[in-house]
């Protein structure tokens, strides 16, 4: 393989792999509604989520000691538990990382072992094949999850709020989801980087360079062959 190539590519697998659990990661949010009391004033509700976006454990609460004139007596949570999805999209990209860090040992300073030992290059083929596979699934989870916690965290939310079915309560703000965006779409260039580095290590294998034959020994006599 070419050598600064795949470097170049580890490289760029390592950085696409912290922006990946970084920009998921790292992220926190508020979501807010108007409630408009009766016979009181108008407060505003809010709850705040992020990661690992277990919604259904972010309490939507008014300003303390409010509760609209009777009508907001009983804890309200947002809808949805999207960990699952999250928490391996993070999970799978740090473990990524780490490989990451690995290979590039491997090739900055074990390189003669990598091209002299035949079984090493067809691990680390198969091993790159598995996580490109894995990329298209954490990430495919992780955009459908990101759509549900975007539906749960808007407008929607106030279909499900039993105070909201005597008091009138309108949608307000979310916070920015650009970095979860972000995330989404680093998790399809890793799934690119991936697939695109698969191609390099495969013609490290024995599957495209299959070993030549072994040339015939000149000191053996030929085979005579029946009429």
């Amino acid at each position: 393989m070419d050598f600064m190539t795949r470097i170049l590519g580890g490289v760029l697998d390592y950085i696409f792999a912290i922006f990946a659990f970084a920009t998921c990661g790292g992220y926190s949010g508020i979501t807010k509604i108007k409630v408009f009391c009766p016979k009181d004033e108008n407060l505003t509700a809010e709850a705040a989520f992020g990661y690992p976006f277990r919604l259904n454990k972010a309490l939507l609460s008014l300003p303390e000691k409010k509760d609209c004139n009777g009508t907001w007596t009983q804890p309200q949570f947002l809808v949805g538990d999207f960990s699952s999805s999250a928490q391996f999209f993070v999970t799978f990209a740090v473990f990524v990382f780490l490989y990451c860090i690995a290979a590039l040992v491997v090739y900055l300073c074990f390189l003669h072992l990598y091209r002299g030992a035949g079984k090493l290059p067809m691990i680390d083929f198969i091993v790159t094949v598995v996580v490109s596979f894995l990329w298209l699934i954490s990430t495919s989870a992780w955009a459908k999850g990101l759509t549900d916690i975007k539906t749960s965290t808007g407008p929607s939310l106030l279909v499900g709020l039993q105070p909201c079915k005597t008091a009138k309560c309108v949608f307000d703000e979310v916070s920015s989801m650009g970095s979860l965006n972000v995330s989404v779409v680093v998790g399809f260039l890793n799934l690119i980087l991936w697939a695109g580095n698969a191609w390099f290590v495969y013609k490290e294998t024995h599957l495209h360079n299959p070993p030549a034959a072994e040339p015939p020994n000149p000191g053996s006599p030929p085979i005579p062959t029946g009429m």
